[in-house]
């Protein structure tokens, strides 16, 4: 049976062979890739390394190859959101898995380990300030799997509903795992929970300035609430669609978070890029057993 052929409008490759939004070739992507939202972070992951053999950046798309340790790595900024997030998965699984002359699907499956490194806000009273973890599973509170066809084991369909109905939420929210190999890297010596992604961040993460948010006060709600995966630990804008899209696409996923702002104790950290150095060194000491 031939291979469907991807039209051009479908999956577009610029006139110098490099995919349309990361504006890079298959040859500049590691097997290993750090992902990061702000494009600002990722020279300083990359300073770190013992070779950098590209450097490419389109919007707010940045990524610097190189190698540290014998070992290649990709690190890739998304900007904020799920939406790049998606954007960002789909062309990094494409620049891997499909053949750009014949436009098909390559019938042997390349996996990446992708290891988020962000910043992340806490819900929990007792996680101190400037703590470092590593999500089990993230909650999304967008309505990105909306759009994708996507088999919820029961385990986490479960967790959906009650969601759903404790929030009295107008959409069906969902709810991803993280990669159980790349977690076990970070587990023992490492905060971990259940991370809640927001579609924004003031009124989607319950903050009130001059609007009032509609669903109120459910930071505290979901802190409360237990899972089969651990209680919600912290709350951000990317984790449960690089969870979600990593597992659609077949690729390994964890996120780690630098809490640098506690919503339960109405504190935010005085030095936070301090916190996100430690968090980036804390990752490329372990990189070589990803």
């Amino acid at each position: 049976m031939a291979q469907r052929r991807i039209p051009e409008s479908e999956l577009i490759i610029n006139p110098n062979g490099r995919i349309y939004h990361l504006n890079l070739s298959p040859e500049m992507v590691a097997d290993t890739v750090i992902v990061v939202g702000d494009p600002d972070r990722v020279p300083k992951i990359s300073c770190h390394f013992d070779k950098i053999f590209h450097q490419v950046s389109n919007r707010e798309l940045v990524t610097h190859t190189g190698e540290l340790g014998g070992k290649h790595i990709s690190v890739i900024s998304s900007g904020m959101g799920t939406d790049n997030v998606e954007l960002l998965m789909t062309e990094l699984d494409a620049l891997v898995n499909v053949d750009f002359e014949s436009r098909t699907v390559r019938r042997k499956h390349r996996r990446l380990k992708v290891i988020r490194i962000g910043t992340s806000g806490c819900m929990q009273a007792d996680i101190p300030l400037d703590s470092l973890l590593v999500s089990r599973a993230a909650l999304g509170l967008d309505t990105l799997m909306s759009f994708y066809e996507r088999h919820t084991r029961e385990e986490l369909s479960v967790v959906e509903n009650k969601i759903q109905r404790l929030l009295k939420l107008p959409f069906k929210p969902y709810f991803a795992q993280g990669s159980d190999r790349l977690f076990d890297l970070f587990g023992e010596e490492l905060h971990h929970g259940v991370t809640v992604t927001a579609p924004g961040f003031y009124a989607p993460q319950g903050r009130e300035i001059r609007l009032k948010p509609a669903i109120g006060d459910f930071l505290s709600t979901l802190a409360d609430t237990k899972t089969s995966f651990g209680r919600f630990t912290n709350f951000e804008m990317e984790t449960a669609g690089y969870y979600a899209m990593g597992e659609l696409l077949g690729h390994e996923m964890i996120s780690l978070n630098a809490l640098i702002a506690n919503r339960a104790n109405q504190t935010f950290s005085k030095d936070h890029e301090q916190t996100v150095e430690q968090l980036i060194r804390l990752v490329l000491d372990r990189i070589t057993y990803v």
